[in-house]
């Protein structure tokens, strides 16, 4: 009897110690940590600032338990149970159904997603979530900074006035991308460049050859020396054009993430081209959550082991 609650008690001390080693391991570290989530065909990022604040951009798709949960446990501490920021880079299920189910897991403070809208349910649950929980809604424009700490989001895209697209909300779903101007809700994904220091990424969310052009004709919105690339549309062979390529400049870091499926994504042409350009390319299918962690000047990628 005395051997069994030994047992019992150094389970618990041990238990205690994993807990309090995970607890303090995920504090604040004055570093910038972004983690492309393994969501299967899908997007999701989950970025801690130097500050300890956070942000989810894009949640993958759905199901009963989506990835993006199981990404949440991996990279956030068990005692956090609030998120800063979520961001829709666009209303398709591969980036917003896993959404639904952090909107009811955590607390969400601010909400900011691409103007365009979608007659789905999966949209219009979250749409609904927001409205019950009374979260700030924001929708992101061209020109736009997002500043948190001292981390810096440039929005590039979409160009669309955000007078317009509050007007456009009032309209039923089916009419509002016509008034937005929007044939396909890829090409209003929002595009975002983040700057840390001197360290950049870019997320271009879905948005793919049609956007290219109209990003590469401003000059003002050129990145300097993009380190990491977040391949646009899970690297499908229609996601970057060379003009694309020519104005992000040499890439260091080019992650896909991606899933099994049936698109052929991600296409043959597009890792050749990277590999051409002299860029290392990683998966989220091959390596799992793929986690990016800069003082601002410095950066190294950590992979799981499979």
């Amino acid at each position: 009897m005395f051997k069994l609650k030994t047992g019992y008690f150094l389970t618990g001390i041990i238990t205690g110690l994993i807990l309090l080693f995970t607890f303090f391991s995920q504090l604040p570290d004055g570093k910038l940590h972004i983690v492309f989530c393994d969501v299967g065909q899908g997007d999701a990022a989950y970025i801690r600032f130097p500050d300890g604040r956070d942000m989810l951009i894009d949640g993958g798709p759905g199901g009963q338990t989506p990835r993006v949960i199981g990404c949440l446990s991996r990279h956030m501490s068990l005692f956090d149970r609030q998120i800063d920021i979520i961001l829709l880079s666009h209303p398709q299920e591969d980036h917003l159904g896993g959404v639904q189910e952090v909107f009811k897991r955590y607390k969400v403070k601010q909400f900011i997603r691409s103007p365009a809208v979608n007659t789905t349910e999966g949209f219009q649950l979250i749409e609904k979530l927001i409205a019950e929980k009374h979260i700030p809604q924001d929708i992101a424009e061209a020109g736009e900074t997002i500043t948190v700490d001292a981390v810096h989001f440039s929005v590039l895209w979409p160009d669309i006035p955000k007078a317009v697209a509050e007007q456009c909300g009032a309209l039923p779903l089916y009419g509002c991308n016509n008034v937005l101007g929007v044939a396909d809700v890829n090409d209003a994904s929002v595009v975002l460049r983040l700057r840390y220091g001197t360290f950049d990424v870019l997320f271009p969310g879905d948005a793919d050859g049609h956007v290219d052009p109209e990003l590469t004709i401003h000059p003002l919105y050129l990145p300097d020396a993009v380190e990491v690339l977040k391949v646009p549309h899970h690297g499908s062979k229609t996601g970057m054009t060379d003009g694309f390529l020519r104005w992000l400049g040499p890439i260091k870091l080019a992650v896909i993430s991606v899933g099994k499926n049936t698109y052929g994504h991600p296409s043959q042409e597009t890792i050749t081209r990277l590999d051409m350009l002299g860029t290392q390319v990683v998966r989220t299918d091959q390596k799992g959550d793929i986690e990016i962690i800069s003082d601002g000047t410095h950066w190294e990628m950590l992979t799981e082991k499979r």
